[in-house]
């Protein structure tokens, strides 16, 4: 015996599998109640099953006498696909206090609605009562609940009843009824629903009421499942697949004609900055060409390639993961991002099979390959190749296949045609010679500022950070790099923008250092309710440990050894009470120190006092604003360590 809550006056009903239970229910239409078999109540037998409510063949409910009497009209007999049984009878996934009606007793849902139920709410195997209410044909129930603020691209959490079973850690068995009571018993067992909406469902029930409904209270005709399918993949011939075409075609004019409205008030390079720090002239590259994709200037034969190069840790990989970020607006679903071919690059000959799958006969063959695979799934993805320099010149032919050609085939001679796809390389070749480069151009801007200075005393001159590396220096000095490395010019011809990454400046040094002090403040605050200060001075000697080869990292690891070192011994031996304030400042006798390297470039080891770092120090700040200087006792100072010849 299975129990289970029906709600023809909120009384618990026994349900028998091989028994019906049977209890008094009243017509909609004022007739006198009547005795109706629950399971039996359906479009199959209305009349017989209900004798005082033959002119509609609705199911019934005790409590509202009426509730759509203009609706009859649109009633159709198609909601045998859920068996006549209540249509959303959730046994863990109550409503307010209680399960949801069916919409054989639709007039509950006003009630239950009104007592503050979530119309949202889930049945314990993943769909909505919206969705229900769609394949059930239900056109009155999906009124009420999208005037309930049903949200109608919900899609379905429900795969297929034995990957749900499994899932859940039940039964099979007990997951296909409870599909079939509670959902519908027109579906196949096997076929995977995970992502449907409540319009894919009205679709496959070609109810046109519902999906008009629907379509009018926002659904996304081009919304995909799991699966990949579109509503529109699953209509008939017919009136609702006139109607989903139609919404399909307005939806994207609307859609297109919102996205550039968007780009023209928040650009591509606005939000780039708002995640990478500098780099303007890269932003810039990158923002433009895709500016040219998104408006159709572009060459729909081949696919955008970018070429970043600059050191390491310098921002090449974030600006990579923000563009896909920005394309797709999910990473991790559509985009092969960040590593994904770097092993592949990498090991050589033996490993081009990953690359586009292993040749008929041998291991890996049925698997397929990972580039292939991924950008069967994605046509338009935005693949990120780390570190190309290390690749195998085998490997370099299929990318210049793939550039060229904007297809590939793989091991199985199938052809995957990319032309959209946003292909990114990154490269540490030349490094050395651009961070050398733009160093120089910064020294002399910084001279030519103090010079302009220097003529305009009492005018208001303001110094600058941006360069440009010249044409000159990109045709003689890393062209003939990139020749000698890579040993073919047709690969090189393929590359959309060669994209230049410079070495950070002293003011975006500023940026990163703070940046990475805000994070072990709200670390701090989180873990150990200490609120974490710092002055200007720190910010500048924090940034004197940029290293032009590590990048960012370098300043990461800065704030980590001079600051986080502190803050753990002294936690540690007990100085940091809960609840403090705890500055970070620049001993006195160091702060001359800073005026010093004022007149050089971080990371460049130049300038008077380059032997010499200023010394960090903790304080808890009391009452009145006095602070106490904390005594850490360092078990290991670099002072007392002899050294053995």
């Amino acid at each position: 015996m299975v129990h289970r809550w029906s709600w023809c006056g909120f009384l618990p009903v026994a349900l028998s599998l091989g028994q019906q239970q049977v209890m008094p229910v009243t017509c909609g239409h004022g007739a006198e109640p009547q005795t109706c078999a629950l399971g039996v109540v359906s479009a199959n037998s209305p009349q017989s099953a209900i004798p005082g409510c033959a002119s509609t063949g609705r199911a019934l409910s005790s409590l509202h006498p009426k509730a759509f009497p203009d609706d009859d009209e649109g009633w159709d007999p198609f909601p045998t696909l859920v068996s006549g049984l209540p249509w959303l009878r959730f046994p863990s996934c109550p409503w307010a206090a209680f399960p949801v009606p069916s919409p054989d007793h639709v007039p509950l849902t006003p009630r239950l609605l009104a007592a503050g139920a979530d119309v949202n709410a889930r049945h314990r195997l993943g769909w909505t009562a919206l969705m229900v209410a769609a394949i059930s044909r239900n056109a009155s129930a999906v009124k009420i609940l999208l005037a309930a603020n049903a949200d109608p691209n919900l899609g379905d959490d429900f795969s297929n009843v034995y990957e749900t079973a499994k899932e859940k850690g039940l039964h099979s068995l007990e997951v296909l009824v409870t599909r079939e009571e509670d959902f519908s018993n027109r579906l196949n067992v096997r076929a995977n629903f995970r992502g449907c909406t409540a319009l894919h469902y009205a679709v496959l029930a070609d109810d046109h009421r519902s999906v008009t409904l629907l379509l009018e209270a926002g659904a996304n005709p081009l919304q995909k499942n799991e699966m990949g399918h579109t509503p529109l993949d699953y209509a008939r011939d017919g009136e609702v697949k006139e109607l989903l075409k139609a919404a399909e075609a307005k939806f994207q004019e609307e859609q297109r004609r919102r996205e550039v409205e968007e780009r023209r008030r928040f650009p591509l390079e606005q939000r780039l900055k708002e995640h990478i720090i500098g780099q303007e002239s890269a932003i810039a590259t990158v923002g433009a060409a895709i500016r040219r994709k998104e408006n159709g200037w572009y060459d729909e034969e081949h696919p955008l390639v970018f070429l970043f190069l600059g050191s390491s840790g310098i921002g090449k990989t974030e600006l990579a993961k923000q563009t896909a970020k920005y394309i797709h607006k999910d990473i991790k679903k559509v985009t092969l991002f960040p590593r994904l071919m770097h092993g592949i690059i990498m090991e050589g000959m033996g490993q081009v099979a990953k690359f586009i799958g292993s040749p008929p006969g041998y291991v890996g063959h049925e698997e397929g390959g990972q580039l292939t695979k991924r950008l069967r799934q994605c046509p338009n993805a935005v693949v990120l190749f780390d570190e190309v320099d290390k690749a195998h010149p085998d490997v370099l032919t299929i990318m210049l296949q793939l550039f060229d050609e904007g297809r590939l085939t793989d091991g199985k001679g199938k052809t995957i045609d990319c032309k959209d796809a946003i292909f990114i390389m990154t490269s540490n070749v030349a490094s050395d010679e651009i961070a050398q480069h733009a160093l120089q151009l910064r020294q002399e801007a910084l001279e030519m500022s103090k010079k302009r200075i220097a003529e305009n005393l009492g005018r208001d001159v303001q110094s600058t950070d941006k360069i440009t590396i010249s044409k000159q220096f990109k045709e003689k000095v890393i062209r003939p790099i990139l020749k000698a490395h890579f040993k073919r010019d047709e690969f090189l011809g393929r590359i959309n923008e060669i994209v230049y990454f410079l070495p950070f400046c002293h003011s975006e040094l500023i940026q990163l250092v703070n940046k990475e002090l805000n994070f072990w403040a709200k670390k701090a605050k989180a873990r150990h309710n200490i609120t974490l200060l710092w002055d200007r001075e720190v910010m500048d000697v924090l940034a004197d440990g940029y290293n032009l080869h590590y990048g960012a990292r370098s300043i990461k690891h800065e704030v980590e050894r001079r600051v986080v070192n502190q803050l753990a011994a002294a936690y540690e031996q007990d100085l940091l009470p809960r609840g403090c304030t705890l500055r970070i400042a620049v001993e006195d006798s160091d702060k001359q120190l800073l005026k010093s390297k004022e007149s050089s470039f971080p990371g460049s080891g130049s300038g008077s006092g380059a032997g010499k770092v200023p010394t960090l120090r903790l304080e808890i700040v009391e009452q009145g604003s006095r602070a106490r200087r904390l005594d850490i006792q360092t078990p290991l100072s670099p002072d007392n360590i002899t050294h053995f010849l």
